[in-house]
């Protein structure tokens, strides 16, 4: 075997552990289990025919190849006035611990994606390409604007403006009045999240969860209502009790501070009047990119 083949061998071999991953940005682009597997194969055409050998994250490089591909797709298809070719419920995902998930491979990343209900994948059909791309990698993926940037040719600026505007018309803004009332309206869901979770009220957390809320850490992701729940009522009284309402990435949340440092985080997206995907950021490096703003 040359050594050619060897180095191509041994792409398809990363390139095969990152798949899942790959898969997920995907279909939370294009809505589209078909497409999502299109995208990802002509991902690993392009991949394939460059040189990787000065890439030194490879997982973050191949997934800005997959939203350039989903990109040019998403645009391809507003052109042609298309729907995308499946519009079939994700498949159920596996539950795992509110805040003491033992994953760390891709497949949480699937279960991320394939977890996000129906409803919000109907509002993203709504947003332009590049707002779905840069809601989509940020907001579900926790990929920094720098790189959204990137992928989408604009500045990070630009990039943290077109994610700002997906976030506002998927969580229902409209009108500065309707947009005050809604931000009153998720600030009381947050606090009677964090209230049920400090006081481990299991029915008080459904009222407030979209029974396909997902819950994502560093660690791991939980999805579904029972689940979250459980896990809140579980582990919300570590955080609940010094926990601060706070507004996180321009939506209702809520911070712990020590020593004047943001410590942890959780962010909030909404489907409705529900609470659909919870985001907690405990790591560095993510915190220092988020837009956190106390009262």
């Amino acid at each position: 075997m040359s050594a050619d083949d060897t180095d191509s061998d041994f792409l398809a071999q990363r390139f095969e552990a990152h798949r899942a991953h790959l898969r997920a940005v995907a279909h939370r682009m294009l809505g589209s289990t078909t497409e999502a597997d299109d995208a990802v194969q002509e991902a690993w055409f392009r991949v394939s025919r460059s040189d990787t050998s000065r890439v030194d994250n490879l997982g973050g490089w191949l997934t800005t190849v997959v939203g350039r591909v989903c990109l040019d797709m998403l645009r391809s298809r507003k052109s042609r006035a298309e729907e995308p070719l499946d519009t079939a419920a994700p498949p159920p995902a596996v539950p795992a611990a509110f805040a003491s998930a033992t994953m760390t491979d891709p497949e949480q990343d699937a279960l991320l994606a394939d977890s996000v209900g129906v409803a919000l994948l109907v509002v993203l059909d709504t947003l332009t390409p590049a707002e779905r791309l840069a809601f989509v990698l940020h907001d579900l993926f926790g990929v920094s604007y720098d790189e959204v940037g990137a992928v989408v040719d604009r500045t990070p600026a630009a990039a943290r403006q077109l994610a700002s505007r997906a976030r506002r018309r998927v969580q229902g803004a409209g009108p500065p009045e309707a947009d005050r009332a809604r931000q009153r309206r998720q600030r009381e869901i947050v606090d009677a999240f964090l209230a049920a979770a400090r006081e481990g009220d299991f029915d008080g957390l459904l009222d407030v969860l979209d029974p396909d809320v997902i819950a994502r850490t560093e660690a791991g992701v939980a999805t579904g209502a029972a689940a979250v729940a459980r896990g809140a009522a579980t582990f919300g009284g570590s955080f609940a009790g010094v926990a601060q309402a706070a507004l996180v990435d321009g939506a209702a949340g809520f911070v712990v501070v020590a020593e004047g440092r943001v410590e942890r985080a959780l962010k909030f997206a909404f489907v409705g009047d529900r609470i659909a995907v919870i985001d907690i950021v405990t790591d560095p490096a993510r915190l220092s990119r988020l837009d956190v703003r106390l009262p």
